[in-house]
């Protein structure tokens, strides 16, 4: 009888089975053996030079001549042999699966980079890629790299500073999974744009494919389900209305833009997609079902570095209930409306002012399910908002710059973004969460927020109402999160997540969320991992709801070129102190301002026809065009920007884009006082347009403002800038500043530091010296 051990059975069947698995393959086998041995080879478990000695000891054992096609036989057994005594079955897989990844590998390289090449085409090749099991060995980075990046150019973005960031975190089974949930047209290939881009890089950053995550991350951060609508479909929807002249509206003079845009309107209302688009959309709505959902802007310019285009181009709400055709018909008129965006004024004036008007700008969509849940006819989530990587509004010195800041309110987070009219963010110091802005718990009810932006599933639209109309609707451990209860002097928040707050009693403060939730720690741990990763400060829109933090959109953060100290001159002669502010959000100094056009606060408060106050925001933007190349600073009442008529006037970047200072004059009047608007789109254009915010409070002690200056000058310029406009001269002031105070130049001093802000008069030049 043979003398056959257990041992060596197992060792033959191991064996066996790593040949079985090999010429499961046969093609590849020449290459699975050779990645088994130089895995061997590196991990030091056999030399060439051995090996070389082993394979020709064989042959000369077995009888063989030394020819190519014997070695290769007896090196392909010896492999087997060692592969069996080296690796897990596991391990051995893997090698057969890089094996595979390779071929396929080759196949996409060349098609991604050929000529002509079709998205469909590419979309094959890489799904043909991907149906590999991804295992734990991977392509070599130098070659995955350039395959990365010509997916990335081809799919999401061709814009180099994002792409040489995201070729670093989006791998190609990330772009896969991307693509089968991306809807495109067959006849115009296109990108998934800015907005979709940035939010993918984000959780790529902070969730990587190929590392072990964080944690607290895995277990809280999501991104919202999402699809997306590339530009292929947009340029589509042009070609088949034939609407080709609409790309030459970007050269046209502001007020043909203006005035043209209404024309367009009409267009695109009679316009329609091609019939194999509309069943496109059709399908995706029987796939999502009735769920509400959010049609985001996302064009291949957006949230790009150095440009946001914050809130220039139309996002829509949609509640998507009901029918299907009439889910389908609303769903058209959505696309159609941030399609149709793109042709808007604000943007196009953006993209003139920061020469990009000559890029070939297309809209791609976002579809995304609405982060939240139905609270009666209202869907929102318990919270939303902003945040920031970079605190510039350090109100207090223990407040850490580098650990960012959010605003943050209840409901949908329209109101954290845009500049709202009698109410309040919640701002929030990530260095110091419990820190607030107001001393006294009066103060903190007096600057809460007071209403809520919510969808409306019966109206389909997105209302804003008083809070309290909604909390009936939200249970108490829900509101635990968001409220707190005014109890004589001061604030107390929910001990325990059933304790109900009396609705008459509740004020929205977020204690609870800041204090006994990760909220804070989470917001500043993800912005800190991807301002590293960009190189750049940046910003994030997010949404929290059942305790999961939904990453929305990030882009970079506009950051003011701030001075590193500014030392305001001393001795300046009281009668040449035209205001001082103590609320100032970072260094900056304004030299030899010659105009400043004021809008009398006072006298805007006695316009009673709305009408009449959009009208003054008009004039404002006359002026600021035909002042452009002059040193102004342009001061008015409460909220520039605000879409509340009577606490602010309504203008948009392109109304202000030319003056070096833009000054809010907050007189206090009906217990209203304008919010800091740090966070804002608004505050954002001003940040990238390089204009200096200043903040007066005339009715605060601590402060002076010289009103007499601004509002009754000797001569009001007006009449000389704007000929045609001299009828608004009682509401409109401007102050040639070196005429009306025989030489003299405005000088502006703005120190975060301390606090402390000032406007002065003196010769042209002198300041600071």
């Amino acid at each position: 009888m043979m003398d056959i051990r257990s041992e060596q059975i197992i060792q033959w069947m191991r064996i066996a089975r790593v040949q079985q698995r090999i010429l499961a393959h046969a093609s590849l086998a020449e290459a699975i053996r050779g990645l088994l041995m130089r895995t061997m080879v590196e991990r030091g478990l056999v030399t060439s030079s051995w090996l070389e000695g082993l394979v020709h000891e064989a042959l000369k054992a077995l009888g063989l001549p030394d020819a190519p096609e014997h070695r290769r036989e007896v090196t392909a057994v010896l492999t087997d042999i060692l592969a069996a005594r080296a690796f897990s079955e596991k391990e051995i897989q893997d090698h057969i699966h890089l094996a595979q990844k390779l071929e396929k590998f080759k196949i996409l390289d060349r098609v991604v980079h050929a000529e002509g090449a079709t998205s469909k085409q590419i979309k094959r090749a890489l799904k043909e890629f991907c149906a590999v099991p991804q295992g734990d060995l991977r392509i070599p980075p130098s070659e995955a790299e350039g395959v990365r990046v010509a997916l990335i150019n081809h799919f999401i973005s061709n814009q180099l500073p994002f792409v040489g960031i995201a070729k670093k975190y989006i791998t190609l089974r990330d772009i896969d999974e991307m693509m089968d949930r991306a809807y495109w047209n067959p006849r115009r290939s296109g990108k998934v744009g800015g907005k979709a881009a940035g939010m993918l890089l984000a959780y790529k950053i902070l969730m990587p494919r190929f590392l072990s995550p964080d944690p607290e991350l895995a277990k809280y951060l999501r991104i919202p389900e999402s699809y997306y609508f590339n530009s292929g479909i947009f340029s589509d929807f042009i070609d088949y209305n034939n609407l080709h002249w609409f790309r030459t509206q970007k050269y046209k003079t502001r007020e043909a833009i203006e005035e043209e845009y209404k024309d367009i309107s009409e267009c695109f209302a009679r316009a329609t997609y091609p019939p194999d688009m509309v069943a496109m959309f059709k399908k995706f709505l029987e796939k999502v079902g009735e769920c509400p959902l959010i049609l985001r802007s996302s064009s291949l310019l957006e949230d790009n570095f150095g440009h946001a285009f914050s809130g220039k181009y139309d996002s829509v709400f949609l509640a998507n209930q009901g029918p299907l055709e009439r889910r389908l018909e609303e769903f058209i008129w959505g696309l159609k409306r941030v399609h149709m965006s793109t042709y808007a004024p604000a943007p196009i004036l953006y993209r003139r002012d920061h020469q990009l008007l000559d890029f070939d700008e297309k809209m791609s969509v976002l579809v995304q399910k609405v982060v939240g849940a139905r609270y009666g006819p209202y869907f929102f989530p318990l919270a939303s908002g902003v945040a920031f990587s970079r605190n510039t509004y350090r109100w207090s010195p223990r407040i850490r710059e580098e650990e960012g800041m959010v605003r943050v309110v209840f409901g949908l987070g329209t109101r954290a973004v845009e500049r709202i009219g009698q109410d309040y963010a919640r701002l929030v110091a990530l260095s110091h969460p419990d820190m607030r802005p107001e001393v006294s718990a009066r103060d903190v009810v007096k600057y809460s927020q007071r209403f809520v932006d919510a969808l409306h599933m019966d109206t389909g639209r997105v209302e804003t109402v008083p809070f309290r109309e909604v909390l009936s609707h939200v249970p108490p451990k829900a509101s635990f999160w968001v409220l707190s209860q005014m109890e004589e002097d001061h604030l107390a928040s929910p001990g325990f997540s059933g304790h109900s707050v009396p609705q008459e009693m509740a004020v929205i403060t977020f204690d609870n969320l800041l204090r006994r939730s990760p909220f804070a720690r989470l917001l500043r741990k993800i912005l800190q991992r991807l301002e590293k990763a960009y190189g750049h400060p940046v910003d994030v829109e997010f949404a929290w709801h059942d305790d999961q933090l939904y990453l929305l959109q990030c882009r970079t953060l506009a950051v003011h070129e701030e001075l590193a100290q500014v030392d305001i001159p001393k001795n300046i002669p009281e009668d040449r102190i035209l205001f001082t502010n103590s609320h100032v959000l970072f260094n900056a100094v304004v030299f030899d301002v010659e105009y400043v056009v004021y809008v009398d606060p006072k006298v805007y408060a006695r316009l009673e026809d709305t009408a009449l106050k959009a009208t003054v925001g008009r004039v404002v933007g006359k002026i600021n065009r035909a002042l452009e190349g002059k040193r102004f600073a342009l001061f008015g009442p409460g909220r520039w920007g605000s879409k509340e008529l009577h606490l602010g006037v309504p203008v948009g970047y392109e109304d202000i884009n030319h003056a070096l200072v833009l000054g809010e004059i907050a007189f206090e009047w009906e217990g209203v006082t304008p919010e800091v608007s740090y966070g804002t789109h608004f505050f954002s254009d001003l940040v990238e347009a390089r204009i200096v915010p200043v903040a007066v409070f005339p009715d605060d002690p601590k402060e002076l403002f010289r009103e007499v200056f601004f509002s009754a000058p000797s001569f009001n310029a007006l009449a000389h800038i704007c000929p045609d406009e001299v009828q608004w001269a009682h509401v409109i002031k401007i102050v040639q500043v070196p005429k009306a105070t025989e030489g003299l130049w405005l000088h502006v001093y703005q120190d975060a530091h301390h606090q402390r802000g000032i406007g002065f008069l003196a010769p042209k030049g002198s300041a600071g010296r």
